[in-house]
């Protein structure tokens, strides 16, 4: 058994409910702080061996993992739904396929990217010296990740923390628990050893307990709020955390863009996963131009979503997570409208039934009929300076603002404490990549929106108030080791100039190596010869003596 669940606390459970139909999907046991002390400390005892593998044997591994995956596909796709409830195809195409990408990415080219790295030294190599960094797995790392995406991002994770020679306990949301579950069933039917994921079920205290127990990272995804506490709670162990938080990510549509894959995109990017997903589009920039011309493509295409439960096959979009992210929602919609924006569609809860036949005819079992569903909403006359432009909205919104110049895209789009992905969207690739340079975010796509955290060899991260740290990618890898360096001397015969006693031969001898060694030049490195064999010279005969 490779994926264990800390014993249970039999005073305390969390439910797990199925945000479409309000229906109890199961209970799990809550772990104690005093359990997830323990699951960290046997955490530790396994990295000890887990280290010692080959990077075959853990690729052997992580792609038994895959063919895991691949095998239940369908039931773990209706799992993420059932709990999550985004569409089953969104939990397809955006949770699985993108993790099996990153897995077989990771799995055959961790050994590659984690190969010892020769160091160029400059001069100090015409002195027998050279030096080279290996890089080291840090141990334990603690992973918690958000309920949006409760498979592609802790499972992700924990693969790039296993091939990098660390070991992992995973703490999920408490809104998608059996979804972690489900993670560490994978790694247990792939033939990890016992204990080298762990998974400690519970809510906000758990994670606590987690960070408590001082694991050697930690991978938190979450609000800008947790993400601080995390980072103060950690910092009394000096523990290092990768944080990736909140965004506000605008989209910005030039006169010149091809506006009928802008409108597709902005769709997409704003109702996918109900917009709930970090890199969302929140905030739409479109030059004035073609607003008119884009808004209406926009709310065309909106009004043919079909919203409904998630386990239907011809749904786009499914119901919010919980009341309490549903309220944020209508907090920000009425804002809007106080402010003096137009909603051009959308603006209310959906009045959506979502029970069947068999749930009708039974109401007293399965309760009151749930309104956790939001419809898609698009909001136009929106400014930075209403206060929902500045605010997380993590709902199916798309407020759509616009703008006369280049510069004054680039200003608006900056105007936030956030800055994980942004959009640009033109014909002219040059003025593209121009103005993505100068967008305070992590990932600027052309023509692009959303997407790129589905691509596991890219670094995934934010500026400012997004986070700290990278996930995917060679930066993200890097970040799941430690670099050591080992210098070598090959010509040890010979004392080093700068060794005790000091002299006045001596003193002259460093003059040189600070006008003449480090200037990079061999030639007037060549004229400090004569000073430092009179250097080396003299140590020799105090040695001697």
């Amino acid at each position: 058994m490779s994926a264990v669940l800390a014993k249970p606390h039999k005073d305390e459970q969390i439910v797990s409910v199925d945000p479409a139909t309000g229906k109890e999907l199961g209970s799990i046991d809550v772990s104690t702080p005093d359990e997830v002390r323990e699951a960290v400390s046997r955490s530790r005892q396994v990295f000890h061996k887990w280290k010692t593998t080959s990077f075959k044997t853990r690729r052997r591994l992580v792609m038994n993992a895959r063919e895991v995956i691949l095998d239940e596909m369908d039931d773990i796709a209706h799992l993420i739904s059932a709990e999550s409830g985004k569409p089953f195809g969104e939990a397809i195409a955006m949770e699985i396929a993108p993790v099996l990408d990153l897995m077989q990415w990771v799995a055959r080219g961790a050994e590659k990217m984690l190969r010892p790295r020769r160091v160029g030294i400059g001069l100090y190599r015409l002195l027998g010296r050279s030096s080279k960094i290996v890089y080291r797995p840090l141990g334990v790392v603690g992973i918690i990740p958000a309920w949006n995406y409760p498979f592609s991002i802790p499972l992700g994770e924990a693969v790039m923390a296993l091939m990098a020679g660390n070991t992992v306990v995973l703490k999920p949301s408490e809104l998608t628990p059996l979804v972690g579950l489900r993670i560490g069933d994978i790694f247990e039917k792939a033939g990890f050893p016992e204990a080298a994921v762990q998974i400690v079920s519970g809510g906000g205290e758990t994670g606590a307990s987690l960070v408590e127990a001082a694991p050697d990272k930690i991978m938190f995804t979450g609000s800008v709020a947790t993400g601080k506490k995390i980072a103060a709670a950690a910092a009394k162990d000096l523990t290092s955390v990768v944080l990736e938080l909140g965004g506000k990510d605008p989209m910005i549509v030039f006169e010149d863009a091809n506006l009928d894959l802008a409108a597709g995109a902005a769709v997409w990017g704003a109702f996918c996963n109900a917009g709930q997903s970090c890199s969302s589009i929140e905030r739409l920039y479109v030059h004035e131009s073609v607003a008119e011309t884009l808004t209406r493509k926009i709310v065309e295409k909106t009004r043919g979503l079909r919203q409904g439960r998630g386990d239907r096959e011809d749904i786009s979009v499914g119901p919010m997570s919980s009341e309490r992210q549903l309220k944020i929602v209508e907090e920000h919609v009425a804002a809007f409208r106080e402010a003096g924006a137009k909603i051009e569609i959308g603006g209310r809860r959906a009045d959506t039934t979502v029970r069947t036949d068999a749930e009708s005819a039974d109401p007293d079992k399965f309760g009151p009929t749930p309104s956790l569903f939001y419809e898609p909403t698009v909001i136009t006359g929106a400014t930075n300076e209403m206060r929902p432009m500045q605010e997380e909205t993590f709902g199916p919104t798309l407020p759509i603002a616009t703008f006369k110049t280049e510069e004054e895209a680039i200003r608006l789009a900056n105007e936030s404490e956030f800055g994980l992905t942004a959009s640009v969207w033109t014909r002219d690739y040059a003025k593209g990549k121009r103005v993505a340079e100068q967008i305070d975010a992590g990932s600027v796509c052309i023509n692009e929106v959303l997407y790129t955290h589905g691509i596991g060899q890219t670094p995934w991260g934010g500026f400012k108030n997004s986070g700290r740290g990278r996930t995917h990618g060679l930066e993200g890898l890097m970040e799941l080791v430690q670099p050591q360096h080992i210098h070598i001397n090959r010509i040890a015969i010979l004392p080093d100039a700068w060794w005790m006693p000091y002299t006045p031969t001596a003193v002259e001898t460093f003059r040189g190596l600070a006008t003449k060694f480090a200037s990079g030049s061999v030639l007037k490195t060549a004229a400090l010869l004569p000073q430092l064999l009179k250097r080396i010279r003299e140590l020799m005969r105090k040695y001697k003596g």
